[in-house]
């Protein structure tokens, strides 16, 4: 007999909801043009956790009862009247490719689909909610986003760092906002939850729904972070530049430092894009420098061999081999040491000592690609999430995310959403296909 594995804890997937929805949908002529359903959501479905048999026989539980997330998508009834609902949208933190792509599809969705008749932007992050800033609202319409997604960054501004929720809910009631959106990352959405919380303890009706934005894509239960794909595609413009810097010199180094501070994704799908790095350095797998199984020796005899040699480091790779950092960032991250510059140098000085003279290309694209545009796809991702969260929003949902999970769009609560980080499994298939990809050894010892 086999025996099964044990049983997993099945994490809370549960969503919050303001109420029962009451309100005739202005989408259902859309959701009933065929005489169908089949653009309609069953709210009773799930789209399960876990999609291989192993998985599903470790929950020990029925069918019925494996965890799963609710599916996204528009409800036939809604809990918010459009006529009487206004809705903010506001960016936090750093630039990302798409910010404004995911703002235009908020305001087409709420104006033409739901026929909400105010929507309006906050400036600079959670800041524009406090008056000591200062900030205005601008009112947003399907003409005055109509071409900001042909340029990156974010129109309504950003800022990093917390700010009192009570003053947040205190300018939402001011401006009689019934839905906030909330574009940013793991620390705008933990400022989410308080400002949900907030409204609760108050017992207002205001939906806090979240767009998740992070170029490092380490966000759990999402496949992807919207922004992500354009950023990797650049990565790899940066690490064709080094290669060509590299073999244009006798026994050149290119040194590409790239974003990823607790996860290595953006180094390694740069990297498989473009298979001139020999090596790629990611946080979730620790480093040697020194001896002849170590960093320094296989860079040497990677020169000795091909004449040049490539290496790829994301931003929190190396941690342990640097002087530990003391305090943290606005947006309450742990400030890193900068591997780049130590590596270069330590680079530099191995192949001193060895006789060898060489030249070093050092390449940082980090703000550069944070500030473009999304590509395509991105640009699309970013509509769908917009299309989502705005349903999800009408629909009386509230501290929760929208991100796509199995090929499906979902919604994710917000705790769920902020409560560990997707990173790369050095046990994995990305992590194998970089290493067949660079040739370099499992682990540098």
């Amino acid at each position: 007999m086999v025996a099964l594995p044990r049983s997993q804890p099945s994490p809370d997937l549960t969503i919050t909801s303001l109420g029962p929805c009451r309100i005739e949908s202005p989408m259902s002529p859309l959701l009933d043009a065929r005489g169908t359903s089949e653009h309609y959501v069953d709210e009773h479905d799930r789209v399960l956790l876990d999609d291989t048999l192993a998985g599903i026989s470790s929950r020990g539980v029925p069918p019925s009862e494996l965890p799963g997330m609710e599916p996204c998508g528009p409800r036939r009834k809604i809990f918010f009247d459009p006529a009487k609902t206004r809705a903010a949208i506001v960016t936090c933190g750093g630039l990302c490719p798409g910010l404004n792509d995911v703002i235009a599809g908020l305001v087409r969705t709420l104006t033409y689909h739901y026929r909400v008749r105010r929507v309006i932007g906050i400036r600079n992050g959670y800041q524009g909610f406090v008056a000591g800033y200062g900030h205005d609202v601008v009112e947003l319409t399907p003409e005055s986003v109509r071409d900001i997604a042909t340029d990156g960054g974010t129109v309504l501004g950003t800022s990093r760092g917390p700010q009192d929720p009570d003053e947040i809910v205190d300018c939402l009631e001011r401006l009689h906002v019934n839905v906030l959106f909330v574009v940013g990352g793991d620390g705008s959405m933990r400022g989410a939850m308080q400002i949900a919380e907030t409204v609760a303890q108050r017992g207002l009706f205001i939906a806090v729904v979240g767009v998740p934005k992070t170029i490092d894509n380490d966000i759990p239960y999402i496949d992807q972070s919207f922004g992500f794909q354009t950023a990797f595609s650049h990565a790899s413009d940066a690490i064709r530049a080094a290669q060509v810097e590299a073999k244009s010199t006798a026994n050149g180094i290119g040194l590409v430092k790239l974003m990823g501070r607790h996860s290595g994704f953006i180094a390694s799908y740069a990297a498989l894009a473009r298979s001139g790095a020999d090596v790629v350095l990611i946080p979730e797998v620790p480093f040697a420098l020194e001896g002849e199984g170590g960093l320094l020796a296989h860079l040497r005899r990677r020169v000795t061999e091909r004449g040049h040699a490539v290496v790829v480091a994301a931003e929190g790779a190396g941690q342990e081999l640097l002087a530990s950092s003391e305090g943290h960032d606005a947006s309450g991250n742990t400030r890193l040491q900068d591997i780049g510059p130590y590596l270069r140098r330590r680079i530099g000085d191995h192949f001193a000592d060895a006789g060898i003279e060489t030249s070093i290309r050092y390449i940082d694209p980090s703000y550069a690609i944070r500030s473009v545009p999304a590509n395509p796809y991105d640009s699309v991702y970013c509509v769908r999430l917009s299309q989502a969260a705005v349903h999800a929003a009408m629909s009386g949902r509230t501290q929760m995310v929208v991100g796509r999970y199995r090929r499906r769009f979902v919604h994710v609560p917000m705790a769920a959403a902020v409560s560990r980080r997707n990173q790369v499994d050095p046990h994995g298939d990305l992590w194998l296909a970089v290493l067949e990809s660079t040739g370099q050894p499992v682990r540098f010892v």
